[in-house]
């Protein structure tokens, strides 16, 4: 499946949803896990995307927002392949995922986008995330799945990437 590549599962959940897909994607792969923490959780009340004045609200309407995270991965060199998981936000990853990406070179590996949604698809989220990395990193298409998919569901889909 992955030729004794090392693989890291980062990602960010707010809700627990997408976490408990990158624990099925950490099993699938026999990849390590590194949770994208924000420096600052979120309440609910940042979370309520009905408020134009919620933390999410303002921070997705601010293409140059960059929430800190709370910690770095200690040893990213060592690492072939990252997946990275997000929740959609506004139709795109949100913004601490750019954090994320920025803070590391990621040239030499290879970049697996992943998401959660309770229906919308990665919208413009490729692109986007493609400019936070060194144009030698090599990307691979992200995928929108179930935060319920099995380990079988993901194995296939991890297979099909050919890494």
């Amino acid at each position: 499946m992955t030729n004794d590549k090392k693989i890291l599962v980062a990602y960010f959940s707010a809700s627990g949803e997408t976490e408990r897909l990158a624990r099925t994607i950490a099993q699938a792969t026999g990849g390590d896990l590194h949770e994208i923490e924000p420096a600052v959780r979120y309440t609910a009340a940042d979370l309520d995307w009905n408020d134009k004045r919620s933390r999410s609200s303002v921070e997705m309407n601010d293409p140059s927002s960059r929430p800190a995270v709370a910690s770095r991965v200690g040893n990213m060199d060592a690492y072939d392949i990252v997946f990275v998981g997000f929740p959609i936000w506004w139709y795109v990853a949100p913004t601490i995922v750019s954090t994320f990406l920025e803070a590391y070179d990621f040239s030499g590996k290879t970049v697996v986008p992943f998401a959660t949604s309770g229906g919308s698809g990665l919208g413009g989220t490729e692109s986007i995330l493609h400019a936070c990395c060194s144009p030698a990193t090599t990307w691979k298409p992200g995928k929108r799945l179930s935060s319920r998919a099995s380990e079988a569901e993901v194995a296939r889909w991890v297979e099909s990437l050919g890494l």
